[in-house]
């Protein structure tokens, strides 16, 4: 065994905790996440609010999210030439960017690939902290072996770095690099036990009702920008909570293939057309 830790404090993942998909407020933070940066960081606050309207969000309640994502620190009120807008916050681009690598480029482990182990044993005095950690540990996808030790995919390791050191824990955690779990009835129980497959399954399955019926094919740029933020505003929690455990550990009718197939193939229909319905919003 290996241990390591990384001490750097990165932003706080716990804003897309509390986003219900298909909210007002979550819809809002998909549309930040895919075109924001891509705009240059900063919108017109009538351009946010239009293509809100395109996704069917009544002016009211896009300025109520607005407000609240103002609020949670992803945005901040900022005016060009005497327009107003909202421009990305401090420390918002690596949190979006952390984003992107997971809603984008969905991973699995291999049966041989290495797991990280996180141990901790954090003080009474630290409990809130302690409290944080488990939730941001169990956000990011790792399953909890018994209360002070944790595991996931090696590859998610960056991650736990980040939230650890993002809570001033790294003096109380260490990361071990493993090797294990065998395919097999045993193995397999056990990842049953630290994970929720049956919570993780049924999210997949989620996804795959309610988008089955997205057109294989762009109708028209307006039609796509509503599809595709639809769709990656209800599958980013996906990636989050399903670590990409090997298929080999996993039960036979495992539906996350279909489900990042179905992903993928909306993604690629979409994804061009939505992206140029933006900016016909923005070129005025």
């Amino acid at each position: 065994m290996t241990q390591s830790l990384q001490a750097g404090r990165s932003p706080r993942v716990a804003d897309d905790m509390v986003s219900r998909p298909g909210s007002a407020v979550s819809l809002l933070r998909t549309v930040v996440g895919l075109y924001l940066r891509e705009a240059g960081g900063w919108m017109p606050t009538d351009a946010f609010l239009a293509l809100l309207g395109a996704l069917g969000v009544p002016v009211p309640q896009a300025r109520t999210a607005l407000s609240r994502v103002k609020a949670r620190g992803l945005l901040h009120a900022q005016a060009h030439d005497g327009v107003a807008g909202l421009a990305l916050a401090p420390g918002a681009e690596a949190m979006l960017a952390r984003g992107d690598r997971r809603i984008h480029e969905p991973r699995a482990m291999a049966a041989d690939g290495e797991w990280c182990l996180i141990v901790f044993s954090v003080p009474e005095a630290m409990r809130d902290a302690r409290h944080q950690l488990r939730k941001q540990l169990k956000w990011i996808g790792c399953g909890t072996v018994e209360a002070g030790v944790w595991i996931c995919p090696d590859f998610l390791r960056g991650e736990v770095e980040d939230a650890v050191g993002g809570l001033g824990l790294s003096g109380h955690v260490v990361l071990f690099t493993a090797r294990g779990l065998p395919a097999g009835p045993v193995a397999a129980g056990q990842v049953g036990q630290w994970w929720d497959l049956e919570g993780i399954a049924a999210l997949h399955r989620e996804f795959i009702e309610g988008q089955s019926d997205v057109a294989e094919r762009s109708q028209g740029a307006a039609e796509s920008f509503a599809a595709y933020v639809g769709c990656i505003d209800a599958w980013r929690v996906i990636p989050y909570l399903d670590p990409g455990l090997p298929p080999e550990l996993l039960p036979k009718d495992w539906p996350g293939p279909e489900c990042i197939a179905l992903f993928l193939r909306i993604r690629e229909a979409h994804a061009g057309p939505a992206a140029d319905f933006v900016r016909g919003v923005l070129a005025p």
